[in-house]
Formats: C-alpha cells, structure tokens, sequence
C-alpha cells in the first residue's frame, strides 16, 4: 500500500537512492557533471533525508519490511543515526554551494552521505 508507512518511507529511501546515485555518478564520471544540477540534488537530498523517519511507527508493522526490529527495540540510536545523515546531507549542501565545483570538495561530502547510510543500513536493515 503506497498510503501505508512503509509504502511511504519505502518511497522517499527511493528518491534518496536516485538523488544520491546521480550525485556521485557525476562525480565518479557514469554522468556527465553539472555544476547547477549536483546543487539542485544535494539540496533534494537534504530535503529528503529528514523525510523517512516519521513514516516508522511506534510500532513495527506486520507488513514485510527490510528494516529489522532493532529500529524499535533502539530508538535512540536509529534516530541518532537520522540525525547523523541530516547532518551530513546539510554539509553536502554547503559544499555544493562553493564555485567553482570542485571533486576534491564535493566528494568527501558525497563519501559523508554514503558512509552514514551504510552504516545505520548495517545496524538496521534486514539485507
């Protein structure tokens, strides 16, 4: 159900995924750079990675979710953790913003972004 908490949060990690891939294919060379365009995601990106995390509820659901039940069972580091990736987004944001772009400036950000979700995705996720 795409109304649902996990249909909801399932789509916004989505977006996140996509934003995130552009930015470092850009980065990386799989994407042609664009200065403008890198700025444009990384402030999606922010925008997005304060999204997901009022779609868990108090509760875990019955649904087949990835997510494992430690979400619920340590709230105070699942939501450090998303707070940790706001931080790193917002730092994104505030490198993408310094011209002329430079990789040398917007990789470590992007690297940030990357290593924050991997880690809280080791801590949480089922896969």
């Amino acid at each position: 159900d795409p109304n649902s908490p996990l249909g909801q949060r399932k789509a916004i990690f989505k977006q996140m995924l996509n934003t995130g891939e552009d930015l470092g294919g850009m980065l990386r060379g799989r994407i042609p750079f664009d200065g403008a365009r890198f700025a444009e995601g990384a402030v999606k990106l922010d925008a997005l990675s304060r999204e997901p995390w009022k779609h868990f509820p108090q509760v875990k659901e019955e649904d087949h979710t990835s997510a494992t039940s430690d979400v619920w069972q340590k709230q105070a580091l699942f939501q450090s953790m998303a707070r940790d990736l706001e931080a790193a987004t917002g730092e994104l944001v505030i490198a993408s913003k310094v011209q002329p772009y430079q990789a040398s400036r917007l990789g470590p950000a992007v690297q940030k972004v990357e290593d924050t979700c991997s880690a809280c995705h080791k801590e949480f996720r089922n896969h």
